[in-house]
């Protein structure tokens, strides 16, 4: 006589007979009456494995990534990709030990933009040192005191969302700082391209 499918399952003991003292291994009842809790318990032990992977916010299901957010104090915009929202969160604690530093809003900016900005402090163009790059900040300009000049630069400028960016700008700067934005089209320059060039000079203090 055939058995079908599910009959068959329910003939097969539990795996957890193994665990029992051996007179009691080969005892069918037993089998098949602890197959009854595994059924139900073994969904929950895959769950507990997993574990980890719902704290990780580069693989961790999508709707699980506004909770990491919290638990590490950091704002999402549902208006980033989602890729660039899980790097963010991955990335939260160092941008929090970084906040209000040149170097931790180029990393935030870079996290939605995709590349590094360029930021010129207390001038608005032309200066020969940090961030300088021919053709972006190379252009003459004047010295604004508690300023940042910032700017974005972008295969497609068109594509990038200007308002995220002042959004992202204004978090991150110290209160008493002004800005200007520029989104700009990215020179095929490399930072080995412009050193060699002279453009990383160090002629301003």
């Amino acid at each position: 006589m055939e058995v079908g499918n599910g009959a068959a399952n329910q003939l097969v003991p539990s795996s957890w007979v193994q665990y029992l003292p051996a007179p009691y291994q080969a005892d069918p009842f037993l089998g098949r009456f602890l197959k009854i809790f595994e059924s139900v318990l073994a969904p929950i032990e895959g769950t507990l494995d997993t574990l980890p992977y719902y704290f990780d916010p580069h693989v961790t299901p999508e709707e699980f990534v506004p909770w990491l957010a919290y638990w590490v104090a950091q704002a999402l915009d549902e208006n980033w990709p989602l890729a660039r929202r899980r790097d963010l969160v991955a990335r939260a604690a160092t941008l929090h030990r970084w906040r209000g530093t040149r170097y931790g809003l180029r990393e935030y900016i870079r996290l939605f933009v995709g590349h590094e900005p360029l930021i010129v402090e207390n001038f608005d163009g032309l200066r020969l040192g940090q961030d300088a790059i021919m053709g972006v900040t190379t252009r003459l300009g004047q010295r604004r005191p508690h300023t940042i000049a910032v700017f974005v630069l972008a295969e497609r400028p068109e594509e990038v969302d200007e308002q995220i960016v002042r959004r992202i700008i204004e978090a991150e700067k110290p209160a008493h700082v002004g800005y200007v934005l520029e989104v700009c089209p990215s020179p095929q320059l490399t930072v080995d391209s412009r050193q060699s060039a002279g453009l990383l000079s160090t002629v301003d203090s």
